[in-house]
């Protein structure tokens, strides 16, 4: 269900110039947003890639995603077998203050007739000169639970309407709200344009109970999916916050390595991570801000069936 590459868990029959919608990718050090592309931190102002409108996307340039990752490493984790890869990103990547060691396990699994793929993310930081950093990781797979071009058809529920309002370059602007035309817990149908989300929703809308390391919340199902046709069922739990829910409007991929060109609304993605743009907002900012000493870390799992 997702990759588990070197390059930052691209996709094996992508590569990073073909990859403008990050197919697979892990994200880091921020995923999604970052406002005008600058966050302070320890009284200094540190200025990223601008890659989206004025703000920083995903990481920036060459953020985790297009990095090589060291692995893969088969090795026990939590009583199973996992497959981990381990990345060093040097102080400066980027623009992001100090060097941090990120290690990603990968746990494939057949439970009561589904298929389950674990996820496990952690980082800590290792720079002996700088005391604290900003972290908020996701994966970026894309899923499409039938053989048609686009995700049309596709059932859709998720736990929660509450999302981050935005502005015109997706960056959050006043209060959580309800999203229109979403109930929680109320399946709704993609058809071929309609609806066009590109949204983070928030699971826990009481940010100052958010922990920096997140793995020993529960998990919990923010996102469910079904295909008529297919008969294929999605699940996707998590012990983040939040998560970017993306119908795929933007995908435009030339074929590769004899795959299909894939287009718009070819796929959808769900990004469980940290509310977007919290490291420059004071409410936010400790769900993000990784110390010295500290350790950032989040889970993601992907259940899938035919039935």
């Amino acid at each position: 269900m997702a990759s588990t590459s070197s390059r930052g868990s691209l996709p094996r029959t992508c590569t990073k110039n073909d990859n403008a919608p990050y197919f697979g990718e892990t994200i880091g050090r921020i995923a999604n947003r970052v406002a005008n592309a600058k966050f302070e931190l320890s009284g200094k102002t540190h200025h990223l890639p601008v890659n989206n409108g004025p703000n920083s996307l995903h990481g920036g340039n060459a953020g985790w995603g297009k990095r090589e990752f060291d692995g893969p490493s088969q090795v026990e984790r939590n009583g199973k077998q996992a497959t981990l890869f381990k990345y060093h990103s040097a102080d400066g990547e980027e623009g992001y203050p100090g060097a941090v060691e990120v290690s990603v396990w990968y746990v494939q699994e057949k439970e009561d007739g589904k298929e389950v793929l674990y996820i496990e993310y952690e980082a800590e930081l290792v720079d002996d000169n700088i005391s604290e950093t900003a972290i908020s990781m996701t994966n970026h797979s894309y899923f499409n639970l039938s053989n048609s071009p686009t995700i049309a058809g596709t059932e859709v529920t998720l736990i929660t309407n509450k999302y981050q309002v935005v502005d015109d370059g997706g960056i959050p602007e006043g209060p959580i709200e309800e999203y229109p035309g979403v109930k929680p817990n109320t399946t709704f149908t993609l058809g071929e344009t309609e609806p066009d989300i590109d949204d983070c929703f928030i699971a826990n809308t009481n940010p100052s109970s958010v922990p920096l390391d997140t793995r020993s919340s529960p998990v919990q199902r923010v996102a469910a999916f079904f295909h008529p046709e297919s008969k294929i069922h999605l699940e996707i739990l998590t012990t983040e916050p939040a998560f970017q829910f993306y119908t795929g409007k933007y995908i435009d991929v030339p074929a590769v390595e004899g795959l299909p060109a894939r287009g718009a609304r070819a796929g959808f993605c769900v990004e469980p991570s940290r509310y977007v743009n919290a490291i420059n907002v004071p409410e936010h900012q400790s769900m993000t801000v990784l110390k010295k000493g500290e350790k950032y870390g989040s889970r993601i799992v992907y259940r899938g069936w035919k039935a």
